[in-house]
């Protein structure tokens, strides 16, 4: 490990290259956080088949590449079929934990993720699956910091989704409709907003979100049945240090994991990387624990 913290001294580009390749990782992750956020927000609900949507989006669009399709066309199809897939999953499933204690949801997405895992195991195998992008990579510093274009074109994606998301919401007339639905859902029944409709379009858009989230990790990283989890702790880590209303906190959150991450794949190696990922959310799950602590003490 030692050995490994001083290369980042002796070579810095080797550092920057690291520290880059994580920040760009990390746009993918406050993708698919957006989705967590705008459903814990709006549903009240911790949604544990998060990561499974993602690596659901991977396969769509590992699926088109098998059947000739260029593979950045699979990011908008990915995130129309996840769309889809999410409104079934809302109407056939999800509704039925809504305005129920948090702990129920947990259970019953817990539930469903899992479902997901064994269905996408006998579907496409348990192989890693990857799919080449074709786009090629740009080289900085005598060739010591090297970018894939396809993590360039999710970095972008990440920022102009939650723009976009960020309009969405304050200006079309069903991201107002959400907006109140979160606020207060009994006033904006009253009101004569179809809260259904709007809890179902809030599932959609997550699992679009995800979709197109999967479509770019299939591209810049792999995909198997089982990699859900990781994506679900990650989304969950970023909602819980950014919030469930800001957008730009979710995307630094985001970028922020993603550098660590990476950093801690190098240093400690990469068979520890999904181990850092747990260990850090315990750490900040206690610290918000004792953060809380002390306010309650305050206020006695």
């Amino acid at each position: 490990m030692l050995d490994n913290l001083l290369l980042f001294v002796q070579f810095p580009p080797l550092a920057v290259d690291v520290v880059v390749n994580g920040l760009l990782i990390g746009a993918i992750f406050a993708l698919a956080a957006y989705g967590m956020a705008l459903v814990w927000g709006v549903l009240n609900i911790v949604n544990v088949v998060q990561g499974e949507l993602v690596v659901l989006g991977g396969y769509v669009t590992f699926l088109l590449v098998q059947w000739g399709m260029p593979p950045l066309i699979g990011v908008p199809v990915s995130a129309l079929v996840m769309f889809g897939v999410g409104w079934v999953l809302y109407r056939a499933i999800v509704f039925r934990v809504v305005d129920k204690d948090i702990f129920i949801s947990i259970l019953a997405t817990f539930g469903l993720a899992i479902l997901i895992q064994q269905l996408a195991n006998l579907s496409f195998g348990a192989d890693v699956r990857s799919v080449d992008a074709g786009l090629g990579s740009l080289h900085f510093l005598d060739g010591m910091v090297t970018v894939a274009w396809v993590k360039l074109i999710a970095f972008a994606l990440a920022l102009v989704a939650g723009a976009s998301l960020w309009f969405f919401l304050r200006h079309a007339r069903l991201g107002q409709a959400i907006r109140a639905t979160a606020q207060n859902p009994r006033a904006a029944r009253i009101l004569g907003i179809d809260t259904g409709r709007v809890y179902a379009a809030t599932y959609a858009l997550n699992a679009a979100l995800c979709g197109a989230a999967g479509s770019l990790a299939v591209m810049a990283w792999t995909i198997h049945p089982y990699m859900g989890l990781p994506y679900t702790v990650r989304s969950f880590m970023v909602v819980v240090v950014a919030g469930v209303g800001n957008v730009g906190a979710v995307v630094a959150a985001g970028l922020g994991l993603g550098a660590l991450e990476n950093v801690a794949g190098f240093v400690l190696g990469t068979e520890f990387q999904i181990a850092f990922v747990f260990a850090l959310m315990v750490t900040i799950l206690v610290w918000r624990h004792l953060r809380a602590a002390r306010r309650r003490e305050h206020l006695k």
